[in-house]
């Protein structure tokens, strides 16, 4: 941003409407090149003779305003002429609008009653003279035809509304927060979804069914009458009756407004919102238009990430899962890794990403989009170290330091440490891990154990009675086990780092045994004696599922008691008929646990079960992105809650790193971040028939494929690009090391 570049408003309160800043400019001469540098306080989009610069929606995204604001720059050079306008419209997004379920107000942390935008136009002469505009007060200020947009209620275009002259633009006083680079993806369209069929309700109301879940917007083409209106709420779901349902959005409306203009054929979309919908209710249409499905397009908006990943096998309900794990990252990565798309919330809450994260690095090349983040979460984290449930922050929505959730401090650095390699991201975040060690070490009365804690617990487990959000395991237990392994972590980056990591050694070896002490009788978890925090609310547990999976997988057992752990929670899984009754903390983690410990057949045995809870009962209920609660809608048609029951929560998607790394076999050993190294050990199962799948590393592509011969044994094509070295581990093939090339067994 150039220097004299000033924040500007305008003068008057605009109420809800969305209004543009335009400058006209004569050009010197012959241009070489402009490029133009705007970020807002709201979102915006730049217009240069009445085209969009650029590809992005929802600019300048959402940062941790109260610190930092992202700018991005275009290149103009071809949308110039003799004569130009400039055009900011600006919106209200996250800065200036209602965000979270406490519908919080002004998350920028700055007042005031209209949003405000900053930018520089560069024009460089073929002469080498060189000219800027910058925005100030001679910048004109004009009113549009978006009449009100909130992300969560939607928005309302009329194409009838005259476009007025509204007065001068004021230059905004107030302090507004440090203008940064881009340093995330842009957020664009992508996928275009035309609807599969029109459904006319038993309530006799017209729906559309895109027959995906999403998030995005749809765009609509239509003649129509001046005056006539269409109007569309949008919904993830059906209910038993095959009526459309939204109480599941609770406050959000979800409902766009478009008023015709007349004037031959229109095209509507939103320019400052989106929606998470599979499902449009057409609640007002042109009478005498007849509605086709050629007038909607559903398009679909995430962060512009590459895709790394892909799968298939031979199990169809196994590959829906899948499709249905890829689509769930797509509508909740959106600049920030959310929980949600379509209710009154969508918050980067950082347990849904703290337990992803792995996967999310398979799918897609989230290294940007994390350190984004990541930098937010840092900014925000308090001065003893804590990390809230949400980042960036919004009021007082997220309003626990969780364990699990405040763990992605240290979790999230290191998993985008493994899947890219770079150094540099785990230094920049190292602070950031080592504080929130310090916070756990400091918090209560025991100085080894993090326990008296308001946790979420192993949310939305199913071991507490049904409609018990923090399930049934002690928290006390949880977060004294997270000690452990986020401070074994912040141990095993410092070394990378070359860090003096004695300190926290010590502190490890204190935790465990601190662990071992309070938690561990006979061999198995069992209760703290001490009070838990929701031992008012809910029955409270040490012996449960997770409990056990969580000793298993952070390393908190002794040798000796492997072989009981490992028993007991087969039992446990089979008192409960064979299923799980894990929730966010023990899911991503029970499978790897039953696999690493020759289980593999059990392992498999949850993957595919179908009964919820599990991962196909939504499946075989027509589920195509992941949901929040294994039983979101109940085997009668019913729904288990609607105040907190999302169709589209990627969280419980986890289970692909498992599919990933066990399954296909792909890993990476301690000395291997980025792919440099990896181990395949793959693990068949007849049950899938075949599994195929790879990832594009920083160092190439890294497949491995199996499937059954008539003999019963199996084929084995692994692939490993030059330069990297692999260690093959093959069932009935002594281990190989090998480097560059694909290699066949059959065993």
């Amino acid at each position: 941003m150039e220097q004299n570049a000033k924040w500007i408003k305008a003068e008057q309160n605009l109420g809800s409407l969305s209004p543009e800043f335009r400058k006209e400019y004569v050009a010197k001469g012959t241009i070489k090149k402009a490029t133009a540098t705007v970020t807002a306080m709201g979102v915006y989009n730049l217009y240069v003779n009445g085209a969009k610069a650029g590809n992005a929606v929802m600019a300048p995204f959402w940062t941790s305003y109260p610190h930092r604001v992202q700018e991005q720059t275009y290149d103009v050079t071809d949308l110039m002429g003799e004569k130009t306008t400039f055009g900011i419209l600006l919106g209200k997004g996250w800065a200036m609008g209602r965000v979270g379920y406490s519908r919080a107000k002004y998350v920028s942390g700055f007042f005031a009653e209209n949003a405000c935008v900053i930018g520089s136009i560069r024009v460089e002469y073929a002469d080498g003279t060189v000219d800027v505009i910058n925005t100030d007060n001679t910048w004109q200020v004009w009113s549009s035809q978006i009449l009100d947009s909130e992300l969560y209620d939607g928005e309302t275009v009329d194409h009838t509304a005259e476009i007025k002259h509204l007065g001068t633009a004021v230059i905004d006083e107030n302090k507004r927060p440090e203008i940064i680079p881009q340093q995330g993806e842009l957020v664009t369209e992508h996928e275009r979804i035309f609807p599969c069929e029109i459904i006319k309700t038993p309530k006799g109301e017209t729906v559309l069914d895109f027959g995906q879940n999403l998030a995005g917007y749809v765009e609509i083409r239509i003649r129509g009458k001046r005056g006539d209106r269409i109007v569309l709420t949008h919904a993830e779901v059906l209910d038993r009756d095959g009526n459309f349902y939204t109480e599941n959005l609770r406050s959000a409306a979800n409902r766009n407004v478009y008023t015709l203009s007349g004037e031959g054929e229109e095209t509507f979309k939103p320019t400052f919102c989106f929606q998470g919908f599979r499902y449009v209710r057409l609640d007002e249409f042109p009478a005498d238009v007849e509605v086709r499905p050629e007038n909607f397009t559903a398009i679909v908006i995430y962060s512009d990430m590459k895709r790394t990943g892909d799968f298939s096998c031979g199990n169809e309900k196994i590959n829906q899962l899948y499709s249905n794990i890829i689509w769930g990252q797509r509508g909740n990565f959106i600049d920030v890794p959310t929980d949600c798309p379509q209710r009154d919330e969508r918050l980067g809450w950082t347990g849904d990403a703290e337990v992803f994260c792995r996967t999310a690095a398979i799918n897609y090349d989230v290294e940007n989009f994390f350190r984004k983040w990541l930098t937010d979460m840092a900014l925000e984290q308090t001065p003893e170290g804590g990390v809230w449930g949400i980042v960036p922050g919004v009021g007082r929505c997220g309003g626990r330091i969780a364990t699990g959730w405040a763990d992605a401090a240290v979790i999230c650095p290191w998993e985008i440490y493994r899947a890219y390699g770079d150094k540099e991201l785990l230094r920049q975040n190292y602070s950031m891990m080592k504080k929130w060690i310090g916070y756990m070490h400091a918090f209560g009365e025991d100085e080894f154990l993090f326990v008296g804690g308001f946790h979420y617990g192993d949310w939305l487990a199913m071991d507490a009675g049904y409609g018990v959000y923090e399930g049934a395991t002690q928290t006390d237990l949880i977060a004294s086990a997270f000690f452990a392994y986020s401070t074994e972590l912040v141990i095993r980056a410092g070394r990378i780092l070359g860090e003096d990591v004695s300190e926290f050694e010590e502190l490890y070896q204190n935790v465990r045994n601190a662990f071992r002490a309070a938690f561990m009788k006979d061999g198995l978890p069992t209760m703290y004696p001490k009070a838990d925090a929701f031992a008012t609310n809910r029955p409270v547990k040490g012996l449960t599922q997770t409990s056990i999976v969580l000793v298993l997988r952070f390393g908190l057992y002794e040798e000796s008691e492997r072989q009981g752990l490992i028993d007991k929670l087969a039992e446990l899984i089979a008192e409960n008929d064979g299923r799980m009754t894990t929730g966010f903390l023990g899911t991503p983690h029970i499978l790897h646990v039953l696999s690493q410990n020759g289980r593999g057949d059990l392992a498999y045995d949850l993957l595919l079960q179908e009964k919820a809870p599990s991962w196909l009962f939504s499946v075989n209920h027509g589920a195509t992105t992941i949901w929040e609660h294994w039983d979101s809608q109940k085997e009668d048609g019913t729904f288990w809650s609607t105040d907190m029951n999302s169709f589209n929560h990627y969280a419980y998607g986890a289970v692909y790193d498992w599919i990933f790394g066990v399954a296909l076999g792909i890993d990476i050993p301690d000395d291997g971040a980025g792919y440099q190294k990896i181990t395949v050990s793959p693990l068949p199962d007849r049950r899938l028939g075949f599994a195929k799948g790879s990832i594009e590393t920083r160092h190439g592509k890294v497949a491995s494929h199996w499937f059954y011969l008539p003999d019963g044994q199996v084929r084995y094509e692994i692939t490993v690009p030059a330069g990297v070295e692999a260690t093959i581990n093959v069932a009935g093939i002594p281990q190989q090391t090998v480097s560059g090339g694909t290699f066949v067994y059959i065993a």
